[in-house]
């Protein structure tokens, strides 16, 4: 057993420093806090999103968890599936499935997000995109 604590002020600061700066995969104001670093095939991260802010389009090798902490968000694929998001939901992104997740409009999300195997980079969701998803 291993237990991977979350911010706690004795820990280094390498990894589970907030950052701002996710300009090559995100739109938007978003802050992002690793707790667990690819160990074992899996990335966790705590992500905020602002309204608007969104990841690109991605896929993961194994598949995607969203467990919604707080605040609305969006769950939208490639092929046109949409999903309103809130505290409380979980999501299930499976293999290969192109998708981007974010904020709502008017709310902030706030989700932990584990990433199994490879997440695989893709390109930015246009404004035009966010908007059709989202219903804006």
């Amino acid at each position: 057993m291993r237990v991977i604590r979350g911010r706690e002020a004795d820990q280094p600061s390498d990894n589970r420093t907030p950052t701002a700066d996710k300009a090559t995969t995100f739109t938007g104001t978003v802050w992002a806090d690793v707790l667990m670093a690819g160990e074992e095939g899996a990335t966790v991260n705590n992500v905020w999103f602002a309204p608007r802010s969104r990841t690109y389009w991605h896929t993961h090798d194994v598949g995607q968890i969203l467990q919604v902490i707080a605040g609305s968000g969006f769950v939208v694929t490639r092929d046109g599936k949409v999903e309103a998001i809130r505290a409380g939901d979980i999501a299930w992104i499976p293999a290969g499935e192109e998708h981007w997740h974010g904020g709502s409009p008017d709310s902030f999300l706030l989700h932990t997000a584990t990433s199994i195997g490879t997440t695989n980079w893709l390109d930015e969701v246009s404004d035009a995109d966010y908007a059709k998803g989202v219903g804006a």
